[in-house]
């Protein structure tokens, strides 16, 4: 089994008096985490899956003595897919308010539809959790730094998705599957969501755009839709996951693009199985682009999972001069720019290291990826 770094803050949080949630992707394991986590504890639990109809049925006007009585002497209650439930809030508040001596733990896939439902009710009563597909310092950890290392093409190719890295040379078919049946599963059981092959179209475009300005005008004119509503997909394909942005950093240079933003996806096999482009890298035109998508995404999970809240951004000026990715933490910068070519020649704009006199760089290539990502 390959462990994962939440382990230890999700065992801290036990037994503390607040319910423990735990967000991410259909198909990052959660489940398979939590119920590790249950069995290494040595005490009875019990698993009510909110994807059948039974335990639905079940929640429905929860009461304490309800309660008590479903889950009889269990002192663990793992809930899953606890945003099918309609009344998930109120049955895990009244497990936090009414039955203290036992710990309830909720997962979710869909946290836009289980955050509306739990987190006015849970105020106060909730440790959060979020579960990435596999990071490389979990592979690292795994089977060691010189191994990730020689497959690191392989995952910029076909993702971090456990499925997908326990399933060498199934990736293409495994992929597919994960991409039609899951990827898109909360989001098209949204109202908000009434045009799938819109859904679609936007997806491919944004991924063919990684590490590229994005233009909200520019993709409805592509994509034959409003502005409002590409603004309001994107919005939804980063709530479920799918995706993220980086906004343009902007502070002291009268020359900073002040609104510009830059999507990268979470896992770059998704991203390839959108467009459907398996190629090896060397046959390939987007490597840096690529590149720029792993390092990115691995350095925010990493950060993610070390309890770090550092602000991400890009930086560039109307003159084009640009670095890929600066991290803001306690009013200092970090700036990384990222080459797939270690001998590719690295330039931070002198306009930034002048402006930002404090802050670090980096260069960002293969050779060095454990300083930052381990």
């Amino acid at each position: 089994m390959i462990r994962r770094l939440l382990e230890s803050s999700i065992r801290d949080d036990l037994f503390k008096g607040k319910a423990i949630l735990l967000f991410g992707p259909r198909q990052t394991g959660k489940s398979t985490l939590i119920e590790w986590l249950l069995k290494e504890t040595g005490k009875p639990w019990v698993y009510l899956n909110g994807d059948e109809a039974t335990t639905r049925e079940a929640l429905m006007n929860p009461t304490s003595a309800g309660l008590r009585t479903i889950i009889g002497d269990h002192r663990l209650v793992f809930i899953g897919e606890a945003q099918r439930i309609p009344e998930a809030g109120l049955t895990i508040k009244l497990f936090t308010d009414q039955i203290r001596d036992v710990q309830v733990i909720a997962t979710g896939s869909s946290a836009f539809e289980l955050s509306n439902k739990v987190n006015e009710p849970l105020t106060g009563r909730k440790f959060e959790h979020f579960l990435f597909p596999l990071s490389f310092k979990e592979m690292v950890q795994h089977h060691g730094l010189l191994i990730e290392k020689g497959v690191l093409e392989t995952r910029m190719v076909y993702g971090y998705y456990p499925e997908i890295v326990t399933n060498p040379g199934k990736e293409k078919r495994l992929l597919k599957l994960i991409a039609d049946s899951y990827l898109y599963k909360d989001l098209l059981m949204l109202e908000q969501i009434k045009k799938p092959l819109l859904l679609e179209k936007l997806l491919k475009a944004l991924a063919l755009q990684v590490g590229h300005e994005i233009s909200f005008n520019a993709l409805a004119q592509m994509v034959g839709a409003d502005k409002e509503t590409v603004e309001k997909y994107i919005d939804l394909l980063s709530k479920a996951y799918v995706l993220f942005s980086l906004p343009a950093l902007s502070r002291n240079i009268r020359n900073e693009i002040r609104k510009g933003k830059k999507i990268y996806f979470f896992d770059c096999g998704i991203r390839n199985a959108i467009i459907n482009n398996f190629n090896p890298l060397s046959s390939r035109t987007d490597v840096g682009s690529l590149w720029e998508n792993f390092f990115i995404s691995e350095r925010m999970k990493f950060l993610r999972y070390q309890g770090i809240d550092a602000g991400h951004y890009f930086w560039r000026t109307t003159q084009q001069q640009e670095i890929d990715l600066v991290e803001e933490l306690n009013g200092k910068f970090t700036a990384f720019e990222c080459k797939w070519n270690p001998k590719a020649k690295i330039h931070i704009p002198r306009t930034f290291t002048e402006n930002y006199p404090d802050s670090k760089t980096h260069s960002a290539t293969p050779a060095q990826i454990e300083n930052f990502l381990c």
